[in-house]
């Protein structure tokens, strides 16, 4: 499977990573991967973007550095982004209590006087739980969602609300004492920004880090990515990779993300060069170092090793790596950094996570992280 065109390179790191297409291609043979991007920065710039395969098998339509990927919840690596840079604009403290920002109660009923924070959310420790959320599958096919994001917030965690419910929208622990993954509360920090600055947070996010970096294949909607540049999602049907619709849901900022390799390589180039690509910063030295600060909450799982604002670490050939996964149905995506040696990695793919997928996304990832440039 030969590397496609709409590729770039460095002239500087040409030669090292002309070497890897044979491997990927090998990778994405082993895993039945149908298409796959990859993206090399460091020191603040995009040194590598290559697509290979398909974006659409039928129409045989190749990856480019263009194809625009779901890649899911990655996204949430740029909410937390743009709540920092309203942590540095000083327009919110991470240690504050959220619910005096909002039209609605906010308060876990098994802990009702202990506030939610927007550290909590941000580290997976604010106690809102998903068990409701994936119950009930808010997720619509083949369309962005029709259900507005405040009205999905206020049903799920609001007394009264259609989807509430004490035992499955809120967890027995205490806000800040467990780590609890929770898409809902990446959904309230959409909403948060949003309200905080007076202007929905997908177009500070146009404004304030697309623009700036330059990221123009990048879209909040499914309606917003063009039939021509979108990647067509596949799922394992009876042992045969099938073409899947799309799916929307109301939590946009948890996961609803599209951009291409092109783009998002920026967004890494910046995350992990201190957050700065080139000319542009988009959030402070000191707002970067917080996002990669790990913790470890209790109830951790154990194939993490840390938690930070937004950010991860786990283990890439024995390293703790700061990194971000996400999956949907036919999507499957991952980012690693390297921030002592400001280099970061992204790989998109069109297929659903599966374990062999894993290794070849976690065998690229590192095979790439090994050739970087110093």
């Amino acid at each position: 499977m030969a590397p496609t065109l709409g590729s770039a390179r460095d002239d500087g790191a040409h030669a090292p990573f002309e070497a890897l297409d044979a491997f990927v291609a090998e990778q994405m043979r082993q895993a039945s991967i149908p298409g796959l991007a990859l993206g090399v920065a460091s020191n603040g710039a995009v040194r590598f973007v290559q697509g290979y395969g398909h974006a659409d098998i039928e129409q045989r339509r190749p990856v480019t550095a263009e194809t625009m990927f779901h890649i899911a919840s990655v996204t949430k690596t740029v909410t937390t982004a743009a709540i920092m840079q309203l942590v540095d604009a000083g327009r919110l403290s991470l240690d504050e209590a959220v619910g005096g920002y909002l039209d609605f109660p906010l308060r876990n009923p098994h802990h009702p006087d202990v506030s939610i924070t927007f550290r909590h959310l941000l580290m997976h420790t604010s106690s809102i739980s998903d068990a409701n959320y994936y119950a009930i599958d808010f997720r619509q096919r083949g369309r962005d969602s029709t259900i507005p994001l405040a009205e999905f917030l206020k049903d799920y965690l609001a007394p009264g609300g259609r989807a509430y419910s004490r035992d499955t929208c809120f967890s027995q622990d205490m806000p800040g004492a467990a780590w609890d993954y929770s898409n809902v509360g990446y959904g309230l920090l959409g909403y948060l920004a949003s309200r905080i600055a007076g202007q929905d947070m997908r177009e500070q996010t146009r404004e304030k880090i697309f623009r700036p970096l330059g990221m123009g294949h990048t879209s909040w909607t499914i309606s917003g990515t063009p039939a021509t540049l979108g990647a067509t999602p596949y799922d394992d049907v009876d042992g045969v990779l099938a073409a899947v619709e799309p799916v929307g849901f109301p939590d946009w900022a948890t996961g609803m993300l599209r951009s291409s390799i092109g783009d998002f390589t920026r967004f890494v180039a910046a995350s992990a060069n201190g957050g700065v690509f080139g000319n542009a910063r988009i959030v402070s030295g000191a707002a970067m170092a917080q996002m990669l600060t790990m913790h470890t909450p209790p109830k951790l799982p154990d194939w993490l090793s840390g938690q930070g604002l937004g950010w991860v670490t786990s283990k890439l050939d024995g390293r703790d790596m700061p990194n971000h996964w996400g999956g949907d149905p036919g999507v499957f995506t991952a980012v690693y950094m390297d921030p002592p040696n400001r280099t970061g990695v992204a790989i998109f793919t069109n297929a659903t996570v599966s374990a062999a997928r894993k290794t070849a996304v976690k065998n690229i990832a590192s095979r790439l992280l090994g050739t970087r440039q110093r």
